[in-house]
């Protein structure tokens, strides 16, 4: 794992199980993979073993990972796939529509969006004498 910040806005297994997650969508724990032990992460990070068995047992729970007894936590075969799924979905239903706001607000067009650098020329074009 990789240095976290931790903030007050949510309990530090959501944090936890949120960083596995994103470990999950960006290819650097793959399928089979296992996880670093709850001891391991406890210690790395100063945390409540309790704390990183919370946030393992919520993922086991959504099926991202499964326990091998004697063994460990290990990333599920259809992991990434129900991720890739779950935060597309989940930003559709809650981002989209915010960004559809401010784009209206804006008055943006969609060439100036899908076009780069059209954003640009057009605050030099308006500029220009």
């Amino acid at each position: 794992m990789t240095a976290i910040q931790w903030s007050d806005g949510a309990p530090i297994y959501r944090q936890l199980k949120e960083r596995v997650v994103a470990m999950m969508l960006d290819g650097v724990l793959k399928p089979g993979d296992a996880l670093p032990s709850v001891r391991q992460v406890a210690a790395e990070y100063q945390l409540n073993p309790i704390t990183v068995s919370r946030a393992y047992q919520e993922l086991a729970d959504e099926a991202l990972v499964e326990k091998r007894r004697g063994l460990g936590m290990y990333v599920t075969e259809e992991a990434a796939k129900k991720l890739l799924l779950n935060e597309r979905d989940r930003f559709l239903r809650e981002e989209w529509p915010l960004v559809l706001e401010r784009i209206a607000r804006l008055g943006l067009r969609a060439d100036e969006l899908l076009g780069g650098d059209a954003a640009g020329e057009a605050t030099h074009k308006a500029d220009a004498p």
